[in-house]
C-alpha cells in the first residue's frame, strides 16, 4: 500500500493482498475483544498506580487505532480511497502514532516494575486519584496541541498524491530532515529495547539463582512473566520495523526509480506492528489459572529433563 506516488507507472501501485486483508481483521477483531476484557480487570485495580493508568492509556490508544481499521480494511477490499486525502493521510498517521504511543506506555509500564523490584520504591503510584487523571490529560493534550498539528502540518504536504490511492506518502523521506529525524527515533527505540530486554534477562537471571524450585510459587515470579509478555510484543511487533526502516529509508533516498517490493514490504512490517492491539486480550488470558498450569507443567517437564 505505499508504493510510490506515480499514477503513470503501474508498478508503483499498491500490492493489495488478501492477507493485510486477514491481518487488519485479526488487529480489529482481537483488538476489541481485548479492550473490552481488560475494562473488567481495570474496575478491580488500583486507579492511583502509574501501571494502571499507563494501562487506561494503552487502551484509549488501541480505541482510537482501532476505530481507523475499518476505514483500511475497505480501501484494501475495494482498492479506492472514497474518504478523502486528508482522512487518508490521518489514518496513514495513526498507525505511527499508535505504534509510538504503545511502546511508551510499554516502557512506563516495564520502567515501573523494574523500580518496584530493585526495591527503589515499595509501590509506584499517584497520590491522589486526580493526579493519574491529571497525567493522562496532560499527556494527550500534548498529543493533541502539538504532535496532531505537527502531523497534519507536515504530513504529506511536499508532493502531490491521488486522493483515489492512499497510504502512498513515502515520497517525504527523501527529504534530509525528514531521514534525520526517522534515524533518531529508530536510535532511540532500538536502544530503549536493548536496555530493556538486558535488564529483564538480568531480573530473571537473579530470580533462578535465588529461588531455584520454588520459582514458580512465588507472585514476583509471575509478574517478571507479564514484563516478558510486553517485550514480546515489542520484539516481535516494534522491532523488525524499526530495523527494515532503516535499510527502506536508504532505498527511498537513494532511488528514483518505483521499488514497488520494497514499499510492499515496508508496508507488511508497518502493518504488523498493528498486532500490539491484540495484547490487552493475551494479557487478560496470560493471567488465567489455564495459562499458569500450562507454564507450571512446561517447568515441570524442563527439570525432569
Amino acid at each position: 500500500m505505499t508504493g510510490h506516488n506515480n499514477s503513470g507507472n503501474s508498478s508503483c501501485e499498491p500490492i493489495l493482498t488478501p492477507h493485510l486483508t486477514r491481518l487488519y481483521f485479526v488487529v480489529l477483531i482481537g483488538g476489541l475483544v481485548g479492550v473490552i476484557s481488560i475494562l473488567f480487570l481495570l474496575a478491580k485495580m488500583n486507579t492511583r498506580s502509574v501501571t494502571t493508568t499507563a494501562v487506561v492509556n494503552l487502551v484509549v490508544v488501541h480505541s482510537v487505532f482501532l476505530l481507523t481499521v475499518p476505514f483500511r480494511l475497505t480501501y484494501l477490499i475495494k482498492e479506492t480511497w472514497m474518504f478523502g486525502l486528508p482522512f487518508c493521510k490521518f489514518v496513514s498517521a495513526m498507525l505511527h502514532i499508535h505504534m509510538y504511543l504503545t511502546f511508551l506506555f510499554y516502557v512506563v509500564i516495564l520502567v515501573t516494575r523494574y523500580l518496584i523490584f530493585f526495591k527503589c520504591k515499595d509501590k509506584v503510584e499517584f497520590y491522589r486519584k486526580l493526579h493519574a487523571v491529571a497525567a493522562s490529560t496532560s499527556m494527550w493534550l500534548l498529543v493533541i496541541v502539538i504532535v496532531v498539528p505537527l502531523v497534519a502540518s507536515q504530513y504529506g504536504t511536499h508532493e502531490e498524491y491521488n486522493e483515489k490511492h492512499c497510504f502512498k506518502f513515502q515520497k517525504e523521506l527523501a527529504r534530509m530532515y525528514v531521514q534525520v529525524i526517522n534515524y533518531v527515533i529508530v536510535a532511540i527505540v532500538i536502544a530503549v529495547v536493548v536496555v530493556l530486554l538486558v535488564l529483564q534477562i538480568f531480573i530473571i537471571i537473579l530470580m533462578m539463582r535465588k529461588l531455584r524450585h520454588s520459582l514458580l510459587s512465588h507472585q514476583e515470579f509471575w509478574a517478571q512473566l507479564k514484563n516478558l509478555f510486553f517485550i514480546g510484543i515489542i520484539l516481535v511487533c516494534f522491532l523488525p520495523y524499526q530495523f527494515f526502516r532503516i535499510y527502506y529509508l536508504r532505498v527511498v533516498a537513494h532511488s528514483n526509480v518505483c521499488d514497488s517490493n520494497v514499499a510492499f514490504y515496508n508496508e507488511i512490517f508497518l502493518s504488523v506492528t498493528a498486532i500490539s492491539c491484540c495484547d490487552l486480550l493475551l494479557f487478560v488470558l496470560g493471567g488465567t489459572h489455564w495459562f499458569k498450569q500450562k507454564i507450571i507443567d512446561l517447568w515441570n517437564c524442563v527439570l525432569c529433563c
